[in-house]
């Protein structure tokens, strides 16, 4: 029944590289190294994923003791865990119906509306008192289940001319190939545009323009994505460079995407990080009534929890 030939043919053209044949033989020579193989090396340093704890990074206590304790509540009666870990659980264990994580939440899918405040509150926070409503989060599997959901969520066909084009996503190159990947699997086209690597991987505001004006007539371009800090190019954009791509996005209507899941992981002296939505709400009108989904994950910067 299901055959190369006869399923559907978009999933054989997706490529994944993180997952591709050189993590595939990375994996090979460590099964061979843990066999006993002599190698000219004993060890694999596996640079394809962001994966913080494979690479020593160690877990915060906090998030594991109040994650333990939600899981099996019975943990709140131990001498082994701290009185705020204990609290903090307690608190997110109230807010389910039941009071147990395993009910079904009453918040139409966005997840908890405890756990959605707290991340309101981080946020509001971290912007310097840029409001944050509760409302307009949602909880997700990881930051690229909820960027599949929103690339999903854009993609349609137009007929326009008695031509029927595809949604276009104009994507940075290089890029994480998450992107790529799912425009391939739900059939949306592409939009690549280059980043300058000679300017620090700056993102020019004349590429982007170049790179629509390419897709001219063979899509219509409804979104932008953008990866601030770089992954994997490590950069991050300046206030005025980002400033740039929210006139540009408001100028073509685009939707835009940004992926900010390594906001903490900066290390260049002159580099700081200015949220996209910051820098929107701030520019004011007409900027402040553009349509943006940001997103943020526990898996990447001192937290590092991408295999929970």
């Amino acid at each position: 029944v299901l055959t190369l030939e006869c399923m559907n043919q978009l999933y054989r053209e997706v490529e994944y590289a993180v997952r591709g044949p050189v993590p595939e033989k990375s994996n090979e020579i460590a099964k061979e190294l843990a066999a006993g193989v002599e190698k000219p090396f004993d060890r694999i340093i596996n640079a394809n994923l962001g994966d913080c704890h494979r690479l020593g990074q160690v877990p915060i206590s906090f998030i594991r003791q109040v994650t333990s304790i939600v899981q099996y509540p019975e943990l709140l009666k131990s001498t082994l865990f701290p009185v705020d870990a204990k609290r903090k659980a307690k608190s997110i264990l109230e807010s389910f119906p039941g009071q147990s994580m395993g009910s079904q939440s009453d918040d139409l899918g966005q997840g908890s509306y405890e756990i959605r405040k707290t991340v309101a509150n981080y946020i509001e926070t971290r912007d310097g008192g840029v409001p944050s409503n509760p409302n307009d989060i949602y909880l997700t599997n990881g930051a690229s289940s909820a960027i599949r959901i929103m690339l999903t969520t854009l993609a349609c066909e137009f007929s326009i001319d008695d031509k029927i084009l595809p949604t276009g996503i104009m994507i940075p190159v290089p890029q994480y190939p998450l992107y790529s990947a799912t425009l391939t699997e739900i059939g949306v086209k592409p939009v690549p545009y280059y980043l300058d690597e000679s300017n620090n991987w700056k993102l020019n505001i004349s590429e982007l323009e170049n790179a629509l004006n390419d897709v001219e007539g063979k899509c219509v371009p409804r979104a932008i994505c953008v990866i601030n800090p770089g992954n994997p190019t490590g950069q991050v954009l300046t206030r005025s460079n980002i400033e740039d791509i929210i006139r540009f996005s408001h100028k073509h209507n685009l939707f835009i995407l940004s992926d900010e899941v390594y906001q903490y992981n900066i290390y260049g002296e002159d580099s700081q990080f200015h949220s996209m939505k910051k820098v929107l709400m701030e520019m004011g009108e007409p900027y402040n009534q553009m349509e943006l989904a940001s997103f943020q994950s526990a898996s990447k910067c001192y937290m590092g929890e991408c295999g929970q």
